[in-house]
């Protein structure tokens, strides 16, 4: 392993580390407004384990981080992210969307197809661990998003998918313009290469998240347009 490949498998699992930092704080604060307006909701205690496990999962990746060279920092700065304009229900039905259906589903699908690789014996350990959880985590947002469907019109979550889908990737993602050549060794170590990421994140929205959302009657027309403006 070069040291470019080793300092960039390290940034990668020093990234993921803040965002599993970040999850569970936002898991931990769903978990309260939840409870507040819908106490009979199994949801909440669902969230309240998922912090747990995202606590770990960010102990994890810090560990390899580390192994990798990079020392990963503790501090999350997990903000509200549902638009100002929502109400406070509405609001946190926005970040669980969000979060669950859509990143956590996301999430599912690229460690999937990272082992389906040839992984070095102590990053699948890793991926498989925070695997497990994930899908449990993907679940308690559609269950969430079923107990609001059954209570109120969910559609206007339509016009806000391409802000989530802006929210949920990196910037770089969609980005025709680096000619860097990919460096599909990387692999090994947990890292997938652009294209591959991009492949696994639009077939995951156009198979599995969009489908799920028009199952409520929440519109998949803006998440189709917003991806068909990406890869075109």
């Amino acid at each position: 392993m070069t040291g470019t490949q080793r300092r960039k498998a390290a940034d990668a699992w020093a990234f993921r580390t803040r965002v599993e930092h970040e999850a569970a704080a936002r898991f931990s604060r769903l978990a309260t407004e939840i409870s507040r307006f819908d106490p009979l909701s199994p949801v909440p205690a669902l969230m309240r384990r998922a912090a747990e496990d995202e606590h770990r999962h960010a102990t994890l990746c810090a560990g390899l981080a580390a192994a990798y060279g990079t020392p990963a920092t503790a501090s999350a700065n997990e903000v509200p992210i549902a638009p100002r304009a929502l109400g406070a229900r509405a609001a946190v039905l926005y970040e669980v969307v969000a979060a669950c259906c859509i990143t956590e589903t996301e999430s599912v699908a690229t460690l999937t197809s990272l082992l389906a690789e040839e992984i070095d014996p102590g990053v699948e350990k890793v991926l498989r661990a925070i695997a497990r959880d994930e899908v449990v985590h993907g679940r308690m947002g559609w269950a969430h998003l079923a107990r609001e469907a059954a209570r109120y019109d969910v559609s206007f979550l339509s016009s806000w998918i391409p802000e989530m889908l802006s929210g949920s990737v990196e910037e770089t993602l969609f980005s025709h313009l680096d000619a860097t050549p990919e460096d599909r060794d990387l692999l090994r170590h947990g890292v997938l290469p652009p294209s591959q990421k991009r492949t696994i994140f639009a077939r995951t929205l156009e198979e599995v998240v969009v489908p799920g959302l028009e199952q409520f009657g929440i519109d998949g027309s803006p998440a189709r347009a917003w991806l068909c403006a990406r890869i075109r």
